[in-house]
């Protein structure tokens, strides 16, 4: 296990709730090692922190993490993955786990919907191999497959992926999978958008009315801008796995490869 830790910075005037630590997690798609890695790396954090304060003031009473989606697809550990993120991967943490577009695809299929075209190119062979089905055998039009993934899929993990929640907000940050659409209120945003969108949101100097804490598009370090912060650094392409790391006005980050 290979952990960085990125230096700390201050936002302008954001904060996250008073004795609230956040924890924010990219994009995961399937890679189970680095997930346990980050998990170690978290809980160490918390070990590291408790007791001596930070910028901010003591340690937190209240500790969040947030997964931002995309659990699923192209890496090749999809089934244990979303066991271990069922289980008590964090104990004495609350959990939040937002939809992502992969995630929304596949709940899409197995209810009836069409297989779309780009399906197996965003690495769904990946997700069949885990659940042992041969993504070779299956006609376009999905029939098959979905039956054989119903039969495949446990039932906690359909239960886990249809729990999924398109948002969750602390203090001043906004968690979603994609983005928000400039110029629309956040309570007021299509799901699409929240699960799909780059443009035109990456390239907005908007003020969201919360800065908008995202993965979904690749980058190779955590991006940040004024109006919004991406985390999703790539871990399934060789990048690092990110936590983004909130409490008061503080920021920073850690990386595990």
């Amino acid at each position: 296990m290979s952990v960085s830790q990125l230096n700390e910075f201050d936002g302008p005037l954001s904060r996250v709730p008073p004795g609230t630590r956040v924890y924010a997690i990219g994009d995961c798609h399937g890679c189970n090692a680095q997930v346990r890695a980050l998990h170690m790396a978290i809980l160490a954090d918390c070990q590291s922190t408790q007791g001596r304060g930070r910028k901010s003031g003591p340690g937190p009473g209240r500790l969040v993490v947030v997964y931002l989606g995309d659990y699923i697809d192209r890496g090749p550990d999809t089934r244990s993955l979303l066991d271990i993120l069922i289980g008590q991967a964090l104990p004495g943490f609350e959990r939040v786990f937002l939809m992502g577009n992969h995630e929304n695809v596949l709940l899409r299929l197995i209810d009836g919907g069409p297989v779309p075209r780009s399906w197996r190119l965003d690495g769904a062979d990946a997700t069949l191999m885990s659940y042992g089905l041969d993504p070779d055998v299956w006609p376009d039009d999905g029939t098959d497959l979905r039956a054989a993934i119903r039969a495949r899929l446990p039932a906690s993990h359909e239960r886990f992926m249809r729990a999924l929640r398109y948002s969750h907000v602390e203090g001043d940050y906004f968690f979603t999978h994609a983005g928000v659409r400039p110029g629309v209120a956040l309570d007021a945003q299509d799901e699409e958008d929240l699960l799909w969108i780059r443009e035109p949101f990456l390239d907005s100097t908007d003020d969201h009315g919360k800065v908008i804490v995202h993965g979904h598009t690749p980058v190779e370090k955590p991006e940040i801008r004024a109006n919004r912060i991406g985390i999703d650094t790539g871990a399934v392409y060789g990048g690092v796995l990110t936590a983004l790391v909130l409490e008061g006005r503080e920021r920073r980050f850690l990386c595990v490869r």
